[in-house]
């Protein structure tokens, strides 16, 4: 099942049959970094923690779970409502209500420039409008969706309390933003609170932890010296390319490597 959220650095591309076949056994998949969660959509498992420090974000997991036939009804009049003026509208607007603040996330991430999340220092979302028109989407099935997420524990927390809970018989996918040593990536600016050097290295740590106590680990990073060597010894370390999609024109896009550890 494909997400229904685009992101930034999403996993749609690595989760092919290759991949999954080549997966270890598990019985719990864990995801500490949720984002669009093209991993979990893929897997479709059976036990699941999925976690994000981004509130706005696991709210809109929580609604298409608890809530999808209301979330359906807003899209569908937000469909109707797209235009210049009311995108910079809602983009200005903050509703109460959970619901409401769901759809706004869901309307602003398929209407603005690729998709794009991002916070100014003030925490407010400053994305420009895109060319995408579509808000309402043929591929919508929010009750499917909401059927997969029942019994998915959601929490918005730190990655490092969800990684604390793996143990053996949980898959780890960790795919955190690619900040290296001397802050060289370009994506730390796109958070709200930047996942700084530091962060890399708590990472680190919790996941020589739950190796520690047994979970399975695939971690997806920048392929850059710093992570490198943070991780060398750790596990196996391999190259992998992907095709950007921060382009404006598609003949813009490049291919970009990126390192997964397996371990």
């Amino acid at each position: 099942m494909q997400p229904f959220l685009k992101w930034a650095g999403g996993k749609r591309w690595l989760f092919d049959g290759a991949f999954i076949s080549a997966l270890p056994p598990y019985r719990r998949y864990v995801e500490p970094f949720l984002g669009g969660g093209a991993g979990f959509f893929a897997l479709q498992p059976a036990r699941a923690l999925l976690s994000d420090l981004n509130a706005d974000l696991i709210n809109l997991y929580l609604t298409v779970r608890d809530h999808p036939k209301a979330l359906r009804k807003l899209i569908l009049q937000y469909h109707d409502l797209h235009s210049r003026e009311f995108y910079y509208a809602m983009r200005a607007h903050k509703p109460r209500s959970p619901i409401k603040a769901a759809a706004r996330m869901l309307y602003l991430n398929r209407t603005c420039w690729n998709g794009l999340y991002r916070l100014n220092r003030h925490g407010d979302f400053n994305v420009p409008m895109g060319t995408k028109t579509a808000v309402s989407l043929p591929s919508d099935d929010f009750d499917q969706l909401s059927a997969l997420l029942t019994g998915v524990e959601l929490r918005i927390c730190d990655f490092a309390d969800t990684i604390r809970t793996a143990r053996s018989g949980d898959l780890l996918f960790v795919d955190p933003p690619y900040t290296v040593k001397h802050n060289m990536n370009g994506f730390v600016k796109y958070n709200e609170r930047i996942f700084s050097w530091s962060d890399q290295v708590r990472l680190r740590d919790a996941l020589s932890g739950a190796a520690d106590r047994g979970a399975s680990i695939i971690l997806m990073n920048a392929h850059h010296d710093s992570i490198r060597e943070l991780y060398s010894g750790f596990g196996v370390q391999t190259q992998v390319l992907r095709k950007s999609i921060i382009s404006g024109k598609t003949d813009g896009r490049s291919q970009i490597s990126e390192l997964m550890v397996w371990l």
